[in-house]
């Protein structure tokens, strides 16, 4: 396996790393190497997040041998620093000059949409372990797009009913970050929040990327029963603390969505994020014992715990190889390949067991997590499953479908 770590990789102290392989007998012919394009955000806000995702990939890629359907894999990564034209230009370089056979990577909802339309263009099959957005396997599927991470409101349908019923709160005020992803968690929760019998009864929206959540933390109301809050990236690295100094923690229950918890950030916190309860399909603490395996590798590797980000990359690269074996390793049958990767399951990733739907988007097991302390270390442990869960919840697709995309203002904030 080769991987090349283009550009401002290189900041990261990422070397090209290079794995020789076994020689094949010299009677049989040899198919060229396999080339993947990988984008990730390894500059700017999302650094951690970007070399998190590189982590995961690689570390499938080595426990395969460097190779997928017995064929060697060159890895070429590309900096994309979380900038929707960035990500273009190098998904362009990626199959224009690289003449890479597929295409992984990236995380941001609005690049995600961006990215869809030249996957599209280009008929390049393209795998958005990350990305989240919603529309992007429901209302505007893309062709050639297939998603193995999650859809932005899938974790949020079975929490909002779990916020209702389970931890009994009637009103719950919102903090989100301003953009697609945020509006799509919160819709998400809101819609089945309310459903349960409860009330959101207030929405604050930040600007993405705003490191100083305080003069919006303090507008929260305090006659809620609990806050939930989805913010990203740098605004998510000071948030408990800002949360704390504010005097709302011991006196607003703080739930909210998954990546204020992540793995990729949790580590830097203290006690302040204690208690936070947040759903995903992936938690590091879960105790299963392919997680147990594959948390102990990633340890070794990188000296940390993985994070979602890691998982999903690292699944992803799974998935890759058993979709290349069912074409038989022909991955230039690009639609060959994209069928087979469309078919293809995984019984026993570390998340748990995952299918796609008909719509190209992960049926899986949605964990609702807590941020406790073990061992020293902070953890999201797993207090409640909610297991093969779609993107369309209880809800028939065809009728779910005909209700508008999750935004900054469907569903209306009637209790606002």
């Amino acid at each position: 396996m080769r991987i090349r770590l283009a550009h401002s990789a290189a900041l990261f102290g990422l070397a090209v790393l290079t794995t020789t392989l076994a020689a094949p007998p010299p009677a049989q012919a040899q198919k060229p190497p396999i080339k993947i394009g990988f984008l990730a955000p390894l500059t700017g806000g999302a650094a951690q997040i970007g070399r998190d995702m590189v982590n995961g990939f690689e570390m499938y890629l080595d426990e395969a041998g460097g190779q997928v359907a017995g064929r060697k894999v060159e890895v070429i990564v590309e900096d994309t620093a979380g900038n929707p034209a960035t990500a273009i230009t190098k998904m362009r370089k990626l199959v224009e000059s690289d003449r890479v056979h597929m295409v992984v990577g990236e995380t941001f909802a609005h690049i995600g949409y961006a990215l869809a339309a030249k996957a599209d263009e280009y008929q390049i099959p393209t795998i958005f372990p990350v990305i989240a957005a919603d529309d992007l396997t429901q209302r505007k599927p893309a062709k050639w797009v297939v998603r193995l991470g999650w859809a932005s409101s899938q974790p949020s349908h079975p929490f909002g009913e779990y916020a209702a019923k389970t931890l009994g709160y009637k009103k719950v005020a919102v903090l989100g970050s301003d953009y697609a992803f945020g509006y799509e968690v919160v819709g998400g929760f809101q819609k089945t929040f309310e459903e349960a019998g409860g009330q959101v009864i207030q929405k604050l929206w930040a600007p993405l990327g705003t490191s100083d959540l305080a003069p919006y933390i303090t507008q929260i109301k305090r006659e809620a029963d609990a806050a939930f809050v989805i913010v990203v990236a740098a605004s998510a690295l000071r948030f408990p603390a800002q949360y704390q100094e504010a005097g709302l923690k011991g006196r607003l229950p703080l739930i909210g969505g998954a990546v204020i918890t992540d793995e990729s950030i949790l580590p830097t916190f203290g006690d302040e994020a204690l208690g936070i309860v947040t759903p995903l399909m992936y938690s590091a603490a879960l105790d299963t014992p392919v997680n147990r395996k594959f948390v102990a590798e990633y340890r070794r590797r990188f000296n940390k715990v993985p994070s979602y980000f890691s998982e999903t990359c690292y699944t992803s690269g799974r998935w890759i190889n058993e979709a290349a074996r069912a074409v038989n390793g022909n991955v230039e049958e690009k639609a060959a390949f994209l069928a087979a990767f469309r078919k293809t399951e995984i019984p026993d990733a570390p998340r748990g067991p995952v299918k796609l739907d008909a719509y190209g988007n992960p049926i899986q097991n949605i964990y609702v997590r807590k941020v406790e302390r073990k061992g020293g270390e902070l953890q999201n442990s797993v207090i409640h499953t909610y297991p093969a869960v779609s993107q369309f919840w209880t809800y028939k697709p065809e009728d779910f479908l005909k209700q508008p995309l999750y935004t900054r203002d469907w569903p209306p904030c009637r209790g606002c």
